[in-house]
């Protein structure tokens, strides 16, 4: 049986691109799913596919780097998948599990799809320090109202009270409260 994962990383990211082509493929069944490939956890509609998969299936995936942005979880995928007798390829790409010269490709792919999400997250950190060296990132809105903690104080409320009537945690009316007086 051909089975297939496809995902993006956000829900204002389309899947027929990738549905398009493995059904193209022939495949059987499809899981997919909206949700980042940094890591594996909280992919549910992976861990169901890793699950659902049989010897002697294959999983076809359009690209390496749908399936795994870190060489380990590549791995440990490719590992539980051969360990159950089911070959990996890949519609977009010259990769499978199928022979060592594709399994040598696979894992280099793997490795620079790490490197792209590592080379990301530096981008990032550099353009958020650059931008608070110049004043212009202040970080997240608060969202908390502190005139409203403030007025709850005055009236005698303890702070485990006003953090309970606001849903906020008890350590924020405390910071709150002492960079307000500050």
């Amino acid at each position: 049986m051909k089975v297939s994962y496809i995902r993006v990383s956000s829900s204002s990211q389309s899947l027929e691109v990738q549905l398009d082509a493995v059904k193209k493929f022939g495949v059987d069944k499809v899981f997919q799913e909206k949700v980042s490939g940094t890591s594996t956890q909280g992919r549910q509609k992976l861990r169901e596919c890793l699950d659902f998969v049989r010897e002697g299936d294959e999983l076809v995936i359009t690209r390496i780097d749908r399936l795994a942005r870190s060489v380990l979880d590549l791995q440990l995928i490719v590992k539980e998948l051969t360990d159950k007798g089911v070959t990996l390829t890949a519609t977009e790409q010259p990769i499978s599990t199928k022979d060592a010269t594709s399994k040598c490709f696979l894992d280099m792919l793997g490795v620079f799809a790490e490197l792209e999400t590592n080379l990301r997250k530096e981008r990032q950190t550099e353009g958020i320090a650059r931008a608070k060296e110049k004043g212009v990132y202040k970080g997240r809105r608060s969202k908390i109202d502190v005139d409203q903690i403030k007025a709850l104080k005055s009236e005698g409320l303890g702070a485990t009270a006003i953090a309970k009537q606001l849903n906020i945690h008890r350590d924020s009316v405390y910071r709150l409260l002492k960079e307000a007086s500050a």
